[in-house]
């Protein structure tokens, strides 16, 4: 039960090890973040009983094949079907889990196997008793359809969208007892009778029913299959007869087999069942994708056999490269290939290797191509089984892609806020993952790649800024200003400078020296860990765990406490490490500080309980600290058992590695970068004239700083020339620079354009913009640069619970009569276009009267972004210096949207006003 409570967003259901049915209770059916796992601790109705769930997400989705069991009248609202339960009368445990249903009453008990679920129901009164089974339970169903092949058998297909935008799930079920349909609903074409063997639609739900005296159990099978009805019915032999105990103890044995891969010495029961669940938690995914016989559906949607190696789905990479991925290296060496095999087939059935891969969709949720680094780090322990050539050039080709702001990645050496959001996270991040494909790149012999992706894994000291310390966004070449490190905005993925301005786990030292040196590098550390722990800008809800500036709750922050073992400070590490064990994971429901994340919070406490941490997945080392437990057997997948206790006595520096800090420089032959230089001016715009500076970063080639010169050119013009001293502009112009010392290679060139304002207009803001959408402030509204349709990029205005107003003045009266302003849409982001624009003219800014009003033709619920400029054109000719644009926000936003639950208010997203 750990991580159902809080936000750990955890099942408690029952499943075997990486298999293809979590058979769990439903509480949650209307899409909240605490209910991603279907199931939250502090609910008190349950609604059914689901097939497929997902472990500890950020977002919801799965929930397929619902059944549940009632009495009576057979009613097929949630609202109706649903019941109450009680803790009380609730047990789980690995394989298991059970529960009494207060309505009417009725006990459920469940297990599974890998491909089929296992239910038991006992009735305990005499009456009509019914399965009721809703294809519209939790997301979006695209189409369902429900066969009768006799009375005991049906068999079902479920396309539905949510997360995975087209979900193909087929299954069969099979009851103990013959069962009548007693009530359909469908919204097919036909009128839907019980004597029908067919039944379809996009609302389709039936039950079935059976007189039951006292006392009486009805047993259900439901076997899952992606690849459809016959896949199904193979899937089915996994579990003969209707011998329930004996299906439980099977799982429970499968489950022993499993976790006894480690074993640790403790007599706190607590510690225990902290221990035992974070490393059940780490085996509940990825999950089994393919039928009995091998075949699964592919990520170009057909059906393929898998030869030699399983296929799995349910990738969350982001999260389980840093801790869930090493740990299978461990002790999942078949399935670490497995997993790559699966990337491979994805790869080559797909287009490109999987980012977040959910059920044969692409999600492509959060940053990165992590999953290189799942290959790499598999390349560099010598772990066999997959195609190293294969995994090399599927990496590379993520690598050299164009969207995602990697088009400005490799031209200029970092992402910019002006190329695409989160664009500090991307930037570190690729920079990572690029240093993973040189690894690979160097196993094979492969020269020119792993020099020309070692270069790239040094991005990140595009995006440090020597100044402060910190990784900051770049705007239009230079900083974007004003700057919080503290502050979670859209130029950082879930998280804030502070928690990824030490994500260079490629370059620890070059990072160290970065910071100024081993002292400097402790202090800026302590500084993290000691700081207030309160974050400005944006409230972020994975953003928990804070101590300091570091969030133990979101994945970036995981290695860091490893550092200090860098820099000679092991001590700092075990001490903060082991405040974690204690404090962050407790044996409750409400156990995790953050949310599970498909295995890698729990990941993060079974390595480090046992002393090691992958701080650089991609290097054979760990880095260490004293282990939490007495003693520990680690059972490795070559027959090989290593024990590790408090003294590291034994194997355990043979066969898991010491790594530490080297002091020579730069042990391996790359070329360190230049970074890019900074264009500096005080904003993107301007009215006559604007002076322009540059700078340039001042570490990692220190003796050679006197010999740096910047080169720079105006509009392209000629060829670059030496930079001395700041310049002026009076025009719109794009400068270029780069940096470039005498005797090595220069850096990338970056660029910057100024723009010349259409007029001297100026404005008065009456409204109060959101901190987080300023667009460089009021005359970003007026400085003639359109934002598109990203308007995480920052050129838009943001405003909240409120109208927008403004007055515009023309500083002299003069004769108008065109008026636009430009608004934005993204009602997933709770962006909606305002209800009417209006226009009001005034010569003396104090009497105004209103001269047009445009009202929104938008539909608030379409799903794409859309940008409208509310303007119009009068049919004469006005005399006006001041001009009010108010533009009315929609309000609360309505019950069909998302944001509904928590009572939220819609924003008004304002770009550009021009009168003419």
């Amino acid at each position: 039960m750990i991580g159902t409570g809080g936000h750990g967003h955890t099942y408690p259901g029952a499943t075997v090890p990486f298999g293809m049915v979590q058979l769990s209770p439903d509480t949650r059916i209307d899409g909240s973040w605490d209910g991603c796992s279907g199931y939250h601790y502090d609910d008190k109705t349950i609604y059914g009983f689901s097939h497929t769930h997902l472990n500890g997400t950020g977002c919801t989705d799965y929930g397929d094949i619902m059944l549940m069991p009632t009495m009576g009248e057979p009613m097929l609202s949630p609202k109706d079907y649903g019941s109450t339960f009680s803790h009380a009368n609730e047990k789980a445990s690995a394989g298991y889990y059970s529960v009494k249903l207060d309505k009417h009453p009725i006990d459920v008990a469940l297990t599974t196997s890998t491909r089929v679920g296992f239910h038991q129901y006992t009735f305990n009164s005499a009456g009509n008793a019914n399965i009721i089974l809703d294809l519209n339970h939790r997301d979006k169903l695209l189409y369902g359809e429900v066969r009768i092949v006799n009375a005991k058998t049906i068999e079902i297909l479920r396309r539905s969208e949510a997360w995975a935008k087209d979900q193909y799930v087929f299954a069969r079920i099979e009851f103990s007892q013959p069962m009548q349909i007693n009530k359909i609903r469908s919204n097919n074409a036909a009128q839907a009778s019980v004597t029908d063997k067919v039944f379809s639609g996009t609302q389709l739900a039936l039950s079935f029913s059976k007189k039951v005296s006292k006392g009486d159990k009805i047993w259900v099978k439901v076997a899952l299959s992606p690849t459809g009805y016959e896949g199904a019915k193979g899937n089915m032999s996994e579990i003969p007869g209707w011998n329930f105990n004996k299906v439980k103890e099977d799982a429970e044995g499968l489950w022993d087999q499993q976790l006894a891969k480690i074993e640790i010495t403790e007599t706190n029961k607590d510690k225990l069942s902290i221990f035992y669940t974070a490393l059940y938690h780490t085996m509940v995914q990825p999950n089994i994708a393919q039928d009995i016989d091998g075949k699964y559906r592919g990520r170009d949607n057909k059906i393929h056999k898998a030869e030699g190696f399983d296929y799995y789905s349910v990738f969350s990479l982001w999260d389980t490269f840093r801790g869930a991925h090493p740990l299978y290296t461990l002790i999942e060496k078949k399935r670490t290939a497995d997993f790559i095999n699966t990337f491979l087939k994805q790869y080559e059935q797909g287009g490109r290797l999987p980012v977040w891969e959910l059920a044969s969709n692409e999600t492509d949720c959060m940053i990165g191509y992590h999953s290189v680094s799942v290959m790499a780090d598999a390349m560099a322990k010598g772990i066999k089984g997959f195609d190293y050539e294969l995994a090399f050039q599927a990496a590379k080709h993520s690598a050299m892609l164009d969207h995602l702001g990697l088009e400005a990645y490799k031209r200029q050496g970092f992402i910019s806020m002006d190329d695409e959001h989160e664009s500090v996270s991307k930037t570190v991040e690729y920079a990572y993952d690029d240093w993973c494909i040189a690894q690979m790149a160097k196993i094979l012999n492969k020269k020119a790649d792993y020099d020309y992706f070692m270069k790239r894994s040094q991005s990140w000291k595009n995006v440090f800024d020597w100044t402060t310390g910190f990784m900051r966004p770049k705007k239009n070449g230079g900083w974007d200003k004003p700057f919080d490190p503290r502050e979670i905005n859209n130029n950082f993925t879930e998280g804030n400078s502070w928690q990824y301005s030490f994500f260079v786990p490629q370059d620890i030292q070059g990072m160290v020296e970065a910071y100024g040196g081993p002292e400097k590098f402790e202090a800026k550390l302590d500084e993290m860990f000691n700081s207030e722990s309160k974050t400005t800008g944006r409230e972020q809800v994975d953003v928990t765990g804070l101590i300091g500036q570091y969030a133990h709750g979101n994945e970036p922050s995981h290695h860091m406490a490893y550092l200090y073992n860098y820099i000679g400070k092991p001590e700092k590490t075990k001490e903060k490490v082991h405040y974690i064990l204690n404090e962050f994971y407790k044996n409750t429901p409400d156990g995790l500080i953050g949310n599970e994340d498909c295995g890698q919070m729990s990941a993060w406490y079974v390595l480090s309980s046992m002393g090691i941490y992958a701080v650089t997945p991609g290097k054979t080392g760990w880095s260490t600290t004293e282990p939490y437990f007495e003693s520990i057997k680690v059972h490795l997948n070559e027959n090989k058992t290593d024990y590790i206790n408090r003294n590291r006595n034994g194997d355990y520096l043979q066969i898991f590695g010491l790594e530490e800090f080297q002091k020579t420089p730069h042990q391996e032959a790359w070329q360190p970068i230049i970074p890019v230089p900074v264009i500096e001016a005080k904003s993107k715009s301007f009215k006559d004239q604007m002076e322009i500076s540059i700078a340039f970063n001042k570490f990692d080639f220190a003796e050679s700083q006197t010999n740096l010169k910047t080169y720079y050119r105006i509009n392209n013009n000629g060829a670059f020339q030496l930079y001395e001293k700041p310049f002026t502009i009076n025009e719109t112009a794009k400068i270029e620079a780069y940096l470039a010392p005498d005797f090595m290679v220069g850096s990338d060139t970056i660029s910057a354009t100024y723009y010349k304002k259409p007029n001297n207009y100026s404005i008065d803001i009456k409204s109060i913009y959101n901190p987080q959408y300023h667009a460089g402030g009021p005359e970003g509204l007026l400085d003639g640069i359109n934002g598109t349709t990203n308007w995480r990029k920052g050129d838009w205005q943001g405003y909240q619970t409120q109208d927008f107003e403004a007055v515009i003045d023309l500083q002299k009266e003069q004769k108008v009569s065109d008026f636009h302003s430009t608004f934005l849409q993204d009602q997933r982001s709770w962006i909606l276009m305002p209800t009417k624009v209006e226009y009001y003219v005034s010569s003396d800014n104090t009497n105004f009267t209103l001269v047009a009003t445009v009202d929104n033709d938008i539909d608030p619920k379409t799903d794409d972004n859309q940008i409208k400029d509310f303007g119009i054109t009068l049919p004469k000719v006005l005399n006006a210096r001041f001009v009010k644009v108010k533009a009315y926000n929609y309000g609360k936003l309505p019950e069909w949207h998302l944001g509904y639950p928590y009572n939220g208010d819609a924003f008004i997203f304002i770009d550009e006003i021009s009168i003419k």
